[in-house]
């Protein structure tokens, strides 16, 4: 009997874990074969499961495919908004942005794969009204990092918009090129980009102070 209660309850901590699974295949599906390449058939036979079991948690696919794309896309806005509170200075806002969302990148590859093609798919206007109003508060917030740093004189008069755009495009790209056993990690990647992207946003003053630190570097070594 005991045996008996203890497979009950691991049942049902199984199908209480089931919808957490489903999304965790379902990702790694879009991400490879895309939202049109991938059919509800083929989530459920990932998962050991029926499509009328599958139907249980999830009407349709593309049900299934915005609660992807809503909740990862909501969970970057919160990581990135907490990481850049805590930063002191434009520079530092830009980095912990970035950084950031380099880390939820690297955390989990696939949904944020699968969710980034949204914006080149043909997806009901509900998703991507959903999406779209989410990624555009992600990119307000790094404009507006930009935007305080050229007010302070931190940075040079740039226009935060293609700033952002510029720095965005790193993180982008790399989302599709990088290998998850490669020699470098996001987080890595990104650093690299920054310190390159950075030194031409820097303002007068900002440039002029980070000069005798170089000097002092290439002095030590």
């Amino acid at each position: 009997m005991a045996t008996d209660r203890a497979a009950r309850t691991k049942g049902s901590a199984a199908v209480e874990d089931r919808p957490t699974q489903l999304i965790e295949i379902a990702s790694r599906l879009f991400a490879a074969h895309g939202y049109a390449g991938t059919s509800l058939r083929d989530i459920a036979q990932e998962a050991n499961i029926t499509k009328a079991a599958l139907y249980y948690h999830f009407p349709n696919k593309e049900a299934l495919y915005e609660q992807i794309v809503v909740d990862n896309l909501q969970a970057l806005i919160d990581r990135v908004s907490d990481a850049v509170e805590q930063a002191e200075g434009a520079t530092e806002q830009v980095r912990a942005f970035m950084l950031t969302a380099a880390d939820v990148f690297a955390e989990a590859p696939d949904a944020w794969i699968a969710g980034s093609n949204v914006f080149w798919s043909s997806m009901g206007p509900q998703i991507r009204a959903a999406a779209v109003g989410r990624r555009d508060r992600f990119e307000k917030l790094l404009r507006d990092c930009i935007a305080k740093g050229v007010a302070s004189g931190e940075f040079r008069e740039i226009e935060p918009a293609t700033a952002g755009r510029l720095l965005l495009s790193t993180l982008n790209q790399m989302t599709r090129w990088i290998k998850r056993d490669g020699s470098l990690t996001p987080r890595q990647v990104i650093e690299q980009y920054l310190d390159i992207i950075l030194v031409g946003m820097n303002g007068p003053a900002t440039a002029k102070a980070a000069k005798p630190t170089a000097r002092r570097a290439t002095a030590k070594s």
